[in-house]
């Protein structure tokens, strides 16, 4: 299954991936990611978060309003206003935000009855599971910066 997601130059990529989330849960993801990288303490408009992300405002919104009542975000009203990071980064696991919109499902279809394959499907849930449940948006962000500090041109003689 393709997934299409914005590259840095804003070019539309397809990204193959075996893991299946929705539309919602992937702008979810990006939201948190972005509010991770934004400076601390400062509120971000939802309209700035829409901007960078390619989320449609309006989508943008609704979810915004499902991760604050989760816990993962704050927000402040005003002119000034906008979300924040509920709790810090680093204790803000992927899983918690994908189990929080996905509704606690792992992507793949269950049968009514046991298979030959249902060990092998635990085992490659367990997998997964490991990878988003120690994955914290700390670590994303760390690593976006690094692969954008690649890219900056360095003018000294």
């Amino acid at each position: 299954m393709a997934n299409w997601v914005f590259s840095s130059e804003n070019r539309i990529m397809a990204i193959q991936t075996l893991m299946n989330v929705s539309v919602k849960c992937e702008y979810a993801l990006r939201a948190v990611l972005d509010l991770t990288l934004a400076p601390p303490g400062h509120p971000t408009r939802i309209a700035d978060i829409a901007m960078r992300q390619a989320i449609p405002q309006k989508f943008l919104e609704t979810i915004l309003a499902d991760l604050k009542k989760a816990g993962f975000l704050q927000s402040r009203r005003g002119a000034e206003g906008g979300y924040l990071l509920g709790k810090p980064a680093d204790t803000i696991t992927v899983g918690q935000v994908i189990r929080t919109l996905e509704g606690g499902r792992t992507g793949r279809a269950a049968l009514e009855a046991p298979g030959p394959l249902e060990e092998f499907w635990d085992q490659v849930d367990d997998a997964v599971a490991g990878v988003i449940d120690r994955t914290t948006f700390a670590e994303l962000g760390r690593k976006w910066r690094e692969r954008q500090m690649r890219y900056v041109p360095n003018w000294e003689i």
